[in-house]
């Protein structure tokens, strides 16, 4: 039976719990991240070393008797088991530690349990505060186990104890759809919606922002626009404003913690992608005209068959005097924020062998985030700190505590990898942070970790192919494009990875390359932002159609922006038109660029916070 044809029906003897349905989380952390890897978003104990508060929830035994009971955990350092945590019902905790079986996402047997008929009330109660992790619980009274492979089958498992429709339900016909709720997205929903477009941002996270949430921090930084300023304006807990803007938008719907699973086409057209909500589970099905992917990892791309590029080309390919001579599939990795602070009384830390075990005797815990916006902060270093390079700028003497030392996954899968990364840089702030105050009590006795972010800053995935491929020649040279749309800005920033097996500490980076040309803006052609073989699908943000040493200087915020107020208005133009992106560049340039530059004249010359009627209408 093909996999789209699978239904499952749930027995009635089986209870299904999904983690993050629980009715209070106390101080667990709903991660949603990685479920298309393994399967769910799941309950994360990211108490920095402290156990934090039980996650309850209460549920209802329809028939009462003897229960088999399984739990979804990861060990996620096995050997050592740094994420244990158990369960109890009703008051009375199972013996079984949970994360502590040496595996991976896996169902873990904990023996059989009386339950009565009603309430039943569950807790997961956490014992280290390092990041234990729970999908999910499963009671069955037949004594068969759940199954343990991700995939349609088990999703549609899932549905079925769940009570949830067997397919995606019609969340509604918009003109156009956003993937991905980032700087780029934001500006690409907003300026749709100005321009009259029905518009649905979907966004796999609880707030916006991408690299700049207020879950992450990044100021943004490339082509500075009064649009930009505008969405990136933060309120006094950091968080971006761009919500309440797009929420005053009559046309704009926006959908959180809803991750795009699947696209649907007909031919070289998407027809409608579905999304699953996080909480719930809940399946939806978006239906528009028009599409841009600005999820920063391609994944409409991917899911539609969009072609695409990935990792660094040979030089000999576009003649890159940055590219290495080897094409190979390194590509920029991902960065863990966090920050420290010196605490009113002493903080004890407890013996991470399982963390040193990554940072070896790393001391040094500079390149903290000050605050959302501000990066690159100091921190405290102890010991004989090892050597290691820090950023310099043109001199020996140009060095700053740059946050984005702290990096890792650049020859791994970045669509596969993505929790084994995030994982591997906490183990690295782990440990740095335990070698700091073991080096010296005396001074670091108060020390504690303020914050870290469990959503690592997103590095570089694969990138879409359009009609052109922008190159390093072509930004260093300022080529001049019959399409050319947008200007950027940007000097080239290339993050220097260490070869396999050859860095001591290898989440941080060996070298940083950073090249600030004649530091004029560039130009962008509207042929590199739209796909070349799927027809109305556009695209905005990093994942544009550039080479990997072009797209180290277009990859910036601020540039994403534009090239989303570009693609918002080729989307309203297609659709009043009638039209494909590529029949819109080689018929209607002229109209999209003339409607292009009032958007972004408004978005030179406004103040920072510009009255929104400033956007033109589409013409017709």
């Amino acid at each position: 039976m093909p996999e789209q044809d699978i239904i499952a029906v749930a027995p009635k003897s089986a209870i299904l719990v999904e983690a993050e349905d629980f009715a209070n989380y106390g101080g667990w952390m709903l991660d949603s991240q990685f479920e298309l890897q393994m399967g769910s978003p799941y309950l994360l104990a990211h108490g920095l070393g402290r156990p934090v508060a039980d996650a309850t929830t209460t549920i209802s035994v329809d028939q009462a008797g003897d229960y088999n009971v399984w739990v979804r955990a990861k060990d996620w350092v096995p050997g050592h088991h740094p994420g244990r945590f158990r369960l109890s019902i009703n008051g009375s905790a199972l013996a079984t530690e949970f994360g502590a079986n040496d595996r991976d996402w896996s169902w873990q047997s904990a023996g059989k349990v009386a339950l009565s008929q009603g309430p039943v009330k569950l807790a997961l109660h956490d014992l280290t505060g390092f990041d234990g992790r729970c999908d999910a619980i499963y009671f069955s009274a037949d004594g068969i186990p759940p199954p343990e492979d991700v995939g349609e089958a088990s999703r549609a498992w899932r549905r079925a104890l769940r009570g949830l429709p067997d397919a995606p339900v019609d969340a509604g016909n918009f003109d156009v759809i956003v993937v991905g709720g980032g700087i780029s997205g934001c500006a690409a929903a907003l300026t749709a919606a100005r321009l009259g477009q029905r518009v649905a941002l979907i966004h796999d996270r609880p707030v916006l922002g991408g690299n700049a949430s207020v879950e992450i921090g990044l100021m943004p930084r490339g082509t500075q626009g009064a649009l930009l300023r505008e969405l990136s304006a933060r309120q006094p807990n950091g968080d971006l404003v761009a919500l309440a803007l797009l929420e005053a938008e009559p046309t704009a719907s926006v959908f959180l913690e809803q991750r795009v699973f699947s696209a649907i086409t007909e031919g070289n057209r998407i027809v409608s992608v579905d999304a699953v909500q996080a909480r719930g589970g809940y399946e939806r099905r978006f239906t528009a005209a028009m599409f841009i992917d600005t999820s920063g990892t391609a994944m409409l791309g991917v899911l539609a068959g969009a072609q695409t590029l990935f990792g660094r080309e040979a030089r000999a390919e576009f003649g890159e005097p940055y590219a290495p001579e080897t094409a190979d599939e390194m590509h920029h990795g991902n960065t863990l924020f966090f920050r420290t602070r010196m605490a009113d009384q002493p903080v004890p830390f407890p013996d991470v062998p399982w963390a040193t075990e990554v940072s070896k005797d790393y001391a040094n815990l500079s390149g903290q985030l000050v605050r959302p916006g501000l990066e690159n902060g100091p921190g405290p270093a102890a010991g004989d700190n090892p050597s290691t390079p820090e950023f310099r700028f043109g001199s020996k003497n140009d060095v700053f505590p740059a946050t984005h030392f702290w990096e890792y996954g650049q020859w791994l899968d970045p669509y596969t990898s993505g929790e084994l990364v995030r994982d591997y840089l906490m183990r690295a702030l782990y440990g740095t942070f335990a070698n700091v105050k073991r080096l010296e009590p005396e001074a670091y006795v108060n020390l504690e970790f303020e914050w870290m972010a469990y959503v690592a800053a997103q590095g570089e995935f694969r990138r879409y192919r359009g009609d052109h491929v922008l190159t390093e020649n072509d930004i260093r040279e300022h080529r001049r494009f019959d399409d050319e749309l947008i200007a950027n800005d940007g000097s080239f920033c290339i993050h220097c990875a260490w070869d396999r097996g050859e860095g001591k500490y290898d989440f941080r980076l060996k070298d940083w390359i950073f090249d600030m040309r004649d530091k004029e803006m560039y130009g962008i052609p509207f042929s590199c932002l739209y796909s070349a073989n799927i027809d109305n699908l556009m695209m905005a943000g990093k994942h544009i159609s550039v080479t990997h040493v072009a797209g180290s200087a277009t990859k910036l915020m601020g540039n994403g922006a534009q090239h989303g107020v570009a693609v918002a208005a080729a989307a309203a133009l297609c659709n009043r038109l009638g039209v494909t992106p590529r029949t819109l560049r080689e018929r209607h340039f002229d109209e999209l660029k003339a409607l292009v530059e009032q958007l972004t004249d408004c978005d030179h010359d406004m103040t920072s916070h510009p009255p929104k009627r400033r956007f033109v209408a589409v013409p017709g």
